[in-house]
């Protein structure tokens, strides 16, 4: 690297030299499970595959401060691939998660070489995935993952336990190892210098190359994968691609994900896809498909090609929250229909921060999350519920999801977490999408503003992004509630410092929707076909 470090790599080259080359940067072993198969697949497709072990892991020199060094060191890797004689001089960059935003990181730096890049379930800036403003509890199973040179072991850990653990500036002690990585990163908020490194989608229309970008509709991670199409779309970069499929952050692995079967056509030729993607930015070949969009509508159980995301032809649709003030869980009256409200009045729910409304998910932060049913959640007295009378005709559910809605607080802070679910004709709710709005955030993640109890505050909770048939007997739901544990961290309601505080104080939540404070659900659809 420019400033003296090694980092040290793996190269498997192709019966034909030279070639172009993929490179491949990641702090997870560039000898392991996956760079090892990428290698086969790459090199029988005629590419030189360079995998890198990232500064100060596995074999590489240096010290491992997570993102710090990775544009940088990416130029300087794709370039010295480049300069050798093995290659043409045409280099693409490969890698998903967090060899996906380094990708980013490393486009910034404008290397001459790269010409393509292939960018699967990657990560947003710091606050898009966690907009409470603190990183998700679950991450710091990651932080023992990579802490060290090798991936280190995390068996025997109760993580439900440690993700518990209050404060959060010590979460790592709770899992039995010491991360000054975890508590830098916790310590910094709101968004302020510190992250600048870390940012790439404030600048992604300096991203200049083609870039094919891969996810799943339950990827813990999705929101930045179809985010980063259409700004790079909008910035008039040619050559951008995305493929979404019913996948979570694994992508393409299996037909099912949790209990859901998405059918046979769910698992595809990816590699085929990768590969007619790198021969026509690498080497000239033909387009590697007849539009730039390919999504997969789930319940439908197919795959579509699309001109852009969203689709042009989905309309977006609103369906206003109504009750008589008693939406309390499943069992209450919140419904969710396209008439404006009248005078209605506003529904109220108590957070107690030693009791949070938990989110379906496992111990593990390799998948957080999935179509997994919500329906007990939704029994809970906390959780607000608004469900929409069956559908008479299919209809196709396909964009991003967003909830405007009017809030006011007794507490100094509050979360309003948003999940939107598929409701069965036997009662099964599958989440299909959610979000989370801090209340200190209101106005962006510049700076804090303690919330003044009994204001009422128009919010609005992006819930990502999704592409789900709704049959005939189906119904959508939507519930809100003020917490996502152990997804996200509880809010204590103080206004405080949440990284050293310890406790909490109940907040009493009411969400308005009447004719003055129309709270509502935006959609996009289109009639199935």
């Amino acid at each position: 690297m420019r400033d003296g470090v090694n980092l040290a790599a793996d190269i498997t080259f192709p019966e034909v030299l030279p070639a172009p080359a993929v490179v491949m940067r990641t702090p997870y072993g560039k000898g392991g499970e996956v760079p090892s198969r990428r290698a086969e697949d790459f090199a029988a497709g005629g590419y030189v595959f360079v995998t890198a072990d990232v500064r100060g892991r596995g074999d590489s020199d240096g010290t491992f401060v997570p993102y710090r060094s990775d544009g940088p060191d990416g130029h300087d890797v794709i370039e010295w691939v480049a300069a050798q004689e093995w290659c043409t001089g045409a280099v693409a960059s490969y890698g998903g998660s967090y060899p996906g935003q380094i990708q980013y990181l490393a486009a910034l730096e404008r290397p001459p070489s790269l010409r393509a890049m292939v960018v699967m379930v990657t990560p947003s800036d710091p606050f898009v995935e966690d907009p409470t403003g603190v990183l998700s509890p679950m991450y710091i199973e990651w932080f023992r993952l990579v802490d060290g040179r090798v991936p280190q072991h995390q068996g025997a850990v109760d993580w439900l336990s440690v993700y518990r653990h209050r404060p959060l500036l010590t979460m790592d002690e709770a899992a039995g190892f010491v991360s000054e990585n975890w508590r830098e990163a916790v310590r910094h908020r709101p968004l302020d210098d510190f992250w600048a490194p870390l940012r790439y989608q404030d600048r992604i229309g300096e991203v200049a190359v083609p870039v094919l970008h891969i996810s799943g509709w339950y990827d813990d991670e999705e929101i930045g994968t179809p985010a980063n199409f259409a700004a790079l779309s909008a910035a008039g970069h040619p050559g951008q691609r995305l493929l979404m499929g019913p996948w979570g952050h694994h992508v393409n692995e299996s037909r099912t994900l949790g209990d859901v079967d998405f059918g046979p056509e769910a698992v595809i030729d990816l590699n085929g896809h990768v590969l007619r993607f790198l021969d026509e930015h690498l080497r000239g070949g033909p387009p590697a498909g007849p539009k730039p969009v390919r999504i997969f509508v789930m319940g439908a159980n197919e795959w579509r090609d699309e001109d852009a995301w969203p689709p042009p032809d989905v309309a977006a649709i609103t369906l206003h929250l109504h009750g008589g003030g008693r939406a309390n869980s499943r069992y209450g009256d919140g419904t969710l229909s396209p008439d404006p409200p009248g005078d209605e009045p506003p529904d109220q729910w108590v957070h107690d921060p030693a009791d949070p409304v938990p989110y379906p998910t496992g111990a593990s932060s390799r998948q957080i999350g999935g179509p997994d049913d919500c329906a007990g959640v939704q029994g809970r007295s906390d959780v607000l519920v608004y469900t929409t009378d069956p559908f008479d005709e299919p209809l196709d559910v396909i964009g991003p999801v967003r909830l405007v809605a009017f809030v006011s607080t007794s507490a100094a802070d509050t979360d309003v977490v948003a999940r939107l679910s598929l409701v069965s004709a036997g009662g099964r709710a599958q989440r299909l999408c959610d979000g989370v709005l801090r209340l200190r955030y209101r106005e962006g993640f510049g700076h804090e503003l303690r919330a003044v109890t009994g204001e009422v505050y128009e919010i609005e909770v992006a819930m990502w992004d999704t592409a789900q048939r709704v049959f005939p007997g189906q119904r959508l739901r939507l519930d809100i509630a003020a917490a996502a544990f152990p997804k996200h961290e509880v809010n204590l309601g103080t206004g405080g410092d949440v990284i050293t505080e310890t406790s909490g104080v109940l907040a009493t939540n009411t969400l308005w929707h009447s004719r003055e404070r129309p709270s509502r659900l935006i959609l996009r659809t289109r009639r199935a076909t």
